[in-house]
């Protein structure tokens, strides 16, 4: 019994390494295992065992079947899977890798002037820095020395949370985080979204977005603070921009500064960009205040640093020939996508 039994395991192993298809393991269980299938009939003499070995013989071919019907049932399954795969293989492929067409979507204005204003700065030596939207009082007003009872609180009354927090009103909250992560020279810039309790008209919004900068160096003066500002915006604008300084009132900066540029868009003859003055109003900047670097770790005897801000709604609504800013967080895709801003 044991040698028929092992001639038909070899016989199923040999069937089953050629078969192919999976309806050819259906047709080789019925061959074994159905009705008049070799292990069936194999069954059939036990009745011509000794009574003290039938037992064991209906053990020996109960396993038997047992494993056939494993064997088949796995080979069965394998082919399949592959079957199926060819089925997906054959069908048409979609590579999810590739681009999204562009009719599917693009690039919010705001984010490319972001990332070209970026890109500039960081081939000027600058790192490029996240900030958080909420941050503590002190590194939104204290640090950056705004204290409590400052009038200028009341200029970026914000949105105050439960734990005592602030939703950022302004990039500079980023200031005294990134002092005390670099050890002079430092040059880093930390774009982000701001928040404020405006009176939303067609040139304010309580959600908007500015671009911060710092230079902390020895040294430092106003020189550097034009130099770097006249380089990025010229490669912005893709031609040389001339700026000039009017004196300007901020807590962190010490002279303070408005740094005007003059129209790129009609070279300071007036349009209706610079509302026919000739020059646009840009950039707020100036000279660290000494307890800005105090309060960061800083020693203001031996380093110096300026500081210059940058609204980047503002910079995208000069450059895509937007009038209102509410347009920027509308949604109205039909408006944005529209904006190319090659400058």
């Amino acid at each position: 019994m044991q040698d028929k039994i092992d001639s038909i395991l070899k016989y199923a192993l040999e069937k089953l390494d050629a078969i192919s298809l999976a309806d050819d393991c259906q047709k080789l269980r019925v061959e074994l295992l159905g009705k008049s299938g070799k292990v069936t009939e194999l069954f059939r003499y036990i009745k011509e065992v000794d009574a003290d070995q039938k037992q064991k013989v209906g053990q020996m071919l109960n396993s038997l079947k047992t494993k056939l019907d494993e064997m088949i049932n796995a080979k069965e399954t394998f082919l399949r899977q592959e079957e199926l795969n060819k089925q997906i293989l054959s069908a048409k492929k979609i590579d999810i890798t590739l681009p999204t067409n562009a009719k599917t979507g693009s690039l919010h204005p705001r984010t490319i002037i972001q990332k070209q204003i970026e890109d500039v700065f960081v081939s000027m030596g600058f790192v490029v820095e996240d900030g958080s939207e909420i941050e503590t009082e002190y590194n939104n007003f204290t640090a950056v020395n705004v204290p409590e009872n400052h009038p200028a609180r009341d200029m970026q009354d914000t949105f105050w949370l439960d734990n005592g927090q602030v939703l950022k009103t302004h990039t500079s909250a980023s200031q005294n985080r990134i002092l005390k992560k670099y050890n002079p020279p430092i040059r880093a810039i930390f774009p982000g979204r701001c928040f404020r309790n405006e009176n939303i008209d067609a040139s304010h919004e309580n959600t908007f977005f500015q671009l911060e900068g710092v230079i902390v160096d020895k040294d430092v003066s106003v020189g550097n603070l034009i130099y770097f500002m006249k380089e990025m915006l010229s490669k912005i604008f893709k031609k040389e921009i001339e700026v000039r300084l009017r004196p300007g009132f901020f807590p962190f900066t010490e002279p303070s500064f408005e740094m005007d540029i003059r129209c790129p868009f009609c070279d300071g003859k007036g349009c209706s960009i610079c509302k026919n003055s000739g020059w646009i109003e840009l950039c707020p900047c100036g000279i660290i205040h000494p307890q800005v670097l105090r309060n960061g770790g800083i020693d203001p005897e031996k380093y110096s640093g300026c500081a210059f801000g940058l609204g980047l709604d503002r910079m995208t609504m000069i450059s895509a020939g937007i009038d209102d800013i509410r347009e920027l967080n509308s949604g109205n895709l039909k408006l944005l996508k529209q904006f190319k801003l090659d400058l």
